[in-house]
């Protein structure tokens, strides 16, 4: 597949990583000579030095003939127009990332499908959604859902509490059973387990289950004594605050804390309701925090530029109570650091940004991809076709690759977890755990 990408910033970069794994025909347009030589140096791909919206670069980075073209620049209109420049010498799909909600409406989408953008990525309402599935369990690091929660995958921090330490899982996680683990973090290494595997305390633990059997993973892992979200408190009141407030939970209370007088104005006008609160002041004043009510707080979410402010932000809610944090991390090199920290959630809307694009170049019949930054891992939903190998012979006989494991499937809208004898069908909705593992690979079990 010949891909090219216009902008070498972190999105980019995040997508070229992602793309390399799969020996991808991939070219890179930019401007700067500095960062191409470092994304150049790290993958095997084609760098030129050009203006994104040159024709001439375009031409010569043979977009009439680009399966995918990616513009992901940081200015809005210059990603639209490249997309629209290299429809028009031909490229088959074309997708833009842009920085306005208006543009994310149907009819929009349209129009500018008709001009020759195929498909818009919006990073803040993608994190929004993220956002907002973490505070929805406070006891949950990350959820998954796949068909309106017929199968659902949850990220768990294990502690002490937990009931399911240090026993086999083949003891735990049978064909009757209602949920699997499907991948562990632990420490720096991701773990695709086998039967002989045990969860250890601190790991972070993967479960695929279905929607009706949450209540009982909640109790083996000692989490019942976590309170449900209903009053939130969010450091920072940019466009990804505001995206995440409008599609928050009816049930949940917001306090925003912002420093600029002058945007907690345009805060209240945006926001026009009476379940927002917005504070002028600084969310890393332990003060202020108390006086607005920190210790009745269920969830503090940093969403500040600096990943630095955020991660100590949270760690000052967590000292003071506060079960649920999430903090939103720029730097993707800054995302294991955080990790470590053991703050709770973290949010980087470019690597989610980069997954959701990393889908569309895909063939099999692929409806969801998400990277696991902190397992550093992809969970796909793939669809397989008529006569897939992935539907001749029982899992347990196919011989998955090393790296790839099968956590459920949803047949009918009915959530099924997989075992050795499942035998899948064309149709079927099935959830794939890759590690370290070429997705083309994967995928040629489902075409």
């Amino acid at each position: 597949m010949k891909i090219i990408i216009t902008g070498a910033y972190a999105i980019g970069t995040h997508l070229a990583r992602l793309l390399s794994r799969n020996n991808e025909n991939i070219t890179i347009i930019d401007e700067d000579e500095e960062r191409l030589a470092e994304i150049g140096s790290d993958y095997d791909l084609l760098t030129i030095q050009a203006s994104p919206d040159s024709v001439k670069a375009l031409k010569e980075a043979g977009a009439g003939s680009a399966d995918l073209f990616i513009a992901v620049t940081p200015d809005q209109s210059l990603n639209m127009n490249c997309c629209i420049l290299a429809k028009a010498l031909g490229a088959k799909k074309t997708v833009a990332k842009i920085d306005n909600a208006e543009y994310m409406e149907p009819e929009m989408q349209e129009f500018f499908a008709k001009l020759g953008v195929s498909s818009l990525i919006y990073p803040e309402l993608l994190a929004a959604k993220d956002i907002n599935n973490g505070l929805k369990m406070s006891w949950v690091r990350q959820r998954w859902d796949v068909h309106d929660g017929a199968l659902v995958m949850l990220g768990i921090k294990l502690r002490e509490t937990c009931e399911i330490l240090n026993e086999p899982l083949k003891n735990l996680c049978g064909p009757q059973d209602p949920y699997h683990i499907v991948a562990i973090k632990r420490g720096g290494e991701t773990i695709i387990p086998g039967g002989n595997d045990e969860l250890k305390l601190y790991d972070l633990a993967y479960f695929m289950t279905t929607k009706q059997y949450i209540p009982y993973i909640r109790k083996i892992v000692g989490k019942e004594h976590y309170v449900d979200v209903k009053n939130v408190m969010i450091m920072g009141g940019g466009n990804t605050t505001v995206r995440a407030i409008k599609t928050m939970p009816e049930y949940m209370d917001t306090k925003i804390i912002e420093l600029n007088p002058e945007r907690c104005e345009e805060l209240n006008e945006l926001l026009e309701s009476d379940k927002t609160l917005v504070i002028n002041g600084d969310g890393r004043d332990i003060h202020l925090l108390m006086e607005e009510g920190i210790k009745n707080t269920q969830a503090f979410v940093a969403l500040t530029g600096n990943a630095e402010t955020n991660i100590l932000a949270c760690l000052t809610a967590k000292r003071l109570g506060v079960r649920k944090t999430v903090a939103m991390v720029e730097n993707i090199d800054d995302v294991s650091m955080a990790e470590s920290l053991d703050i709770g959630t973290i949010i980087n809307k470019k690597a989610i940004a980069a997954s959701k694009i990393y889908q569309m170049m895909l063939d099999a019949d692929v409806m969801n991809v998400t990277f696991l930054m902190a397992a550093n891992a992809d969970v796909a939903e793939f669809i397989p076709k008529e006569g897939a190998l992935v539907t001749k012979k029982p899992v347990k006989e196919i011989g998955l690759p090393i790296g790839m494991t099968i956590g459920g499937l949803v047949r009918n809208g009915e959530g099924l977890l997989v075992s050795g004898n499942t035998q899948i069908q064309a149709g079927d909705s099935v959830m794939v755990f890759c590690h370290d593992i070429n997705m083309k690979k994967v995928e040629k079990l489902f075409i």
